[in-house]
């Protein structure tokens, strides 16, 4: 249904309902996708149930494992490894899905941004090989690993958000299915190497390259997309580094106003300049070469630093984001997930600051900057490995929506900052498992009532002459009654 393709391998587009399991034996009841990010991978199995449908949607997440250790991309030296580093959640899926259902289970890799940054084709054809080899060691029906556009990966997280939520359909309690006529809602994600926005719009997409045409339900969609590559949190943390680095002019021990007063550490240069990312601002100094970096906790001077990551200036449209991309204005409700979600809910839950318009935003990452490393650890210590960047993030954050996407005091509101709808995770990987298996159809179901549309009706006329029957049976003997006392 993406942009007109047929969706999956040949032979793989087989149309059938959600909920009608005897309709698709090939699906069974469960679904596994591996969602292999650039700082880790996640293992997420669905469950689509045939005798009942939950609140937020027909499939759901069943459960959920995090692999231990780095993303694939990082084994790209060492491909074999990043097979088994998978294992231990594919033995969890082993127990997760009942074994009667292993053969007919779909099972899926996509990697994102971290897999899309290696430029060695042959490496990242090695990882990928290792882990497809690994894949089908298992009893499931493995369909195939491969990297996601940063396209892909946008609409998708777009599809799960509004899936999830019904808004593109959902079903009525008569069982017959119900197109809500609600709008849908803006998608932002936030990485560890890439964020993505996507949202409907009715404005001219003036660059190609971001429009997406969706048909799913008889209903067709215009969707903005942008993926921006090296924009996620840890690729942002790297180029902060080496604008810092390079602010200080590599000297032996430099400063650095986000990271909090208190905090130091020392570094080597290779573990800046080691991405795509970075490697155009590599110094000429042996990478081995180790600096100490202290922290100042200056939110001004940290904001400098941060801006200088984004290119305002240069746009060839009649409106951009940064670095000359075309954006429409941003209408409507948005669902920010991902690092976007952890961000937020650092700031409102360990900072105790509310969140509702882009100064409370700007302000709470001012007063994290003002906070000492070890005021931060007394706060939140399990949080340790993450605290001293929270300066930098918050920061970043605040930029992106605000200066970036353009959203407002009017328009920023309706972002809400959220990781699930129900119980179910919300990103790209629920999205592109819908996709790949054919569950979310292009045409309309305006034909299709389930089998509980027939046993409603059944049960309303039992009850309505069963209703029917006790008055007239209970008027007859009040009748007698009173004839009988006469």
């Amino acid at each position: 249904w993406d942009q007109g393709h047929p969706p999956g391998k040949a032979g793989m587009a087989t149309r059938c309902w959600v909920g009608r399991e005897a309709a698709c034996p090939s699906l069974g009841a469960y679904g596994i996708v591996l969602d292999a990010g650039s700082s880790h991978t996640a293992m997420f199995i669905y469950k689509w149930p045939a005798d009942k449908e939950n609140d937020t949607g027909v499939v759901s997440e069943h459960s959920m494992c995090d692999v231990e250790g780095p993303g694939i991309s990082s084994y790209s030296s060492t491909p074999p490894a990043a097979g088994t580093s998978l294992v231990p959640c594919l033995n969890q899926a082993l127990r997760d899905v009942p074994k009667e259902k292993h053969a007919g289970t779909p099972l899926y890799l996509g990697a994102t941004a971290g897999m899309r940054l290696i430029t060695n084709v042959q490496a990242s054809d090695a990882v990928l090989s290792a882990v497809a080899a690994m894949l089908k060691l298992y009893p499931f029906d493995f369909r195939g690993a491969k990297i996601l556009s940063g396209e892909e990966e946008g609409v998708f997280g777009w599809v799960t958000a509004n899936y999830l939520l019904e808004n593109f359909i959902k079903r009525g309690w008569l069982g017959e299915w119900i197109q809500p006529q609600k709008k849908t809602l803006g998608a932002m994600d936030f990485g560890g190497a890439s964020t993505q926005i996507t949202f409907e719009t009715r404005d001219t997409i003036e660059d190609p390259r971001n429009e997406v045409m969706l048909k799913l339900y008889g209903q067709v969609y215009k969707v903005y997309t942008h993926s921006f590559l090296c924009y996620g949190r840890d690729q942002v943390l790297k180029r902060l580094l080496s604008k810092v680095i390079q602010a200080a002019s590599y000297q032996a021990t430099i400063t650095h106003p986000c990271w909090p007063t208190g905090y130091h550490k020392s570094l080597s240069l290779s573990s800046v300049y080691d991405s795509p990312c970075t490697e155009k601002e590599r110094p000429n100094l042996a990478l081995n070469t180790t600096i100490t970096v202290v922290g100042t906790g200056n939110g001004s001077l940290c904001a400098l630093h941060v801006s200088k990551l984004f290119n305002f200036t240069t746009c060839s449209f009649s409106r951009c984001s940064f670095d000359g991309i075309f954006q429409p204005e941003v209408s409507g409700n948005f669902i920010a997930f991902s690092a976007f979600f952890y961000t937020v809910d650092f700031i409102q839950v360990v900072m105790g600051t509310p969140v509702h318009l882009p100064s409370d935003l700007k302000d709470a990452a001012e007063t994290v900057c003002a906070t000492s490393w070890s005021e931060l650890l007394q706060k939140a210590p399990k949080l340790e490995k993450r605290l001293p960047d929270y300066c930098a993030v918050s920061m970043f954050v605040y930029l992106l929506t605000t200066k970036g996407y353009n959203f407002n005091n009017r328009s920023f509101p309706n972002i809400a900052f959220q990781k699930k709808a129900g119980e179910t995770s919300i990103g790209w990987a629920l999205g592109y498992m819908l996709n790949l298996t054919n569950m979310i159809p292009a045409e309309k179901p305006s034909s299709h009532k389930s089998m509980l549309y027939n046993y409603w009706v059944i049960l309303i006329l039992l009850f309505v002459v069963t209703t029917l029957t006790s008055l007239v049976t209970a008027i007859c003997l009040l009748r007698h009654s009173k004839s009988l006392t006469i």
